[in-house]
């Protein structure tokens, strides 16, 4: 299989910019290699609906320029639409906690929150940022597009923030504790 398809297939699974470095290691190839792969990969999609781009040594696929009028319209219809009682659910995790990881979620939830997670990226309603405690994971934060969504101008505004918020901390660092015992024991 050449090298440009799997750089196309790398990218598109990852949906986030990838360095050289990160492509040449992931795919077991030479740097070298992955920059004339990319140059073909360019070549290839210069007349598609997807587009390369590049910048400061990373690279990502993106959908062409030529069609972002369209993909406003879409996104704009997607926007509009209700949330559905899972992403409901995520949402009220995250305000309330001022940001939670995906482990937190899926532990309230009770269920693996992951495609959740994704559709809330995608609409921009969420947004992931690196656990200053823990470089290793992401917390999920709400974003200024979920505030207006919800017609609010502070994540405080939300209903009954500071009960909710002090409720779910709590509730989670007592059954953090006692998983932790469980585990030492």
């Amino acid at each position: 299989m050449k090298l440009s398809a799997q750089i196309e297939a790398l990218l598109f699974y990852k949906a986030e910019p990838l360095s050289v470095e990160e492509i040449a290691t992931t795919l077991s190839v030479t740097k070298d290699a992955v920059v004339d792969a990319l140059g073909e990969l360019r070549e290839q999609l210069s007349d598609r609906g997807l587009a390369l781009i590049e910048a400061h040594n990373t690279v990502v696929l993106s959908t062409t320029p030529a069609f972002s009028a369209i993909l406003t319209t879409l996104r704009k219809e997607e926007l509009e639409k209700e949330l559905s009682k899972a992403s409901v659910e995520t949402v009220a995790i995250i305000l309330y906690k001022k940001g939670a990881t995906r482990a937190e979620i899926d532990y309230i939830r009770g269920v693996n929150s992951s495609f959740i997670l994704r559709n809330l990226l995608v609409r921009g309603l969420i947004e992931k940022a690196v656990d200053p405690n823990d470089a290793r994971r992401n917390i999920y934060q709400p974003t200024l597009d979920l505030l207006s969504y919800m017609g609010i101008t502070r994540v405080e505004d939300a209903p009954a923030f500071s009960e909710l918020h002090t409720k779910l901390s709590g509730e989670l660092s007592e059954e953090e504790s006692i998983a932790t015992k469980n585990i030492e024991s």
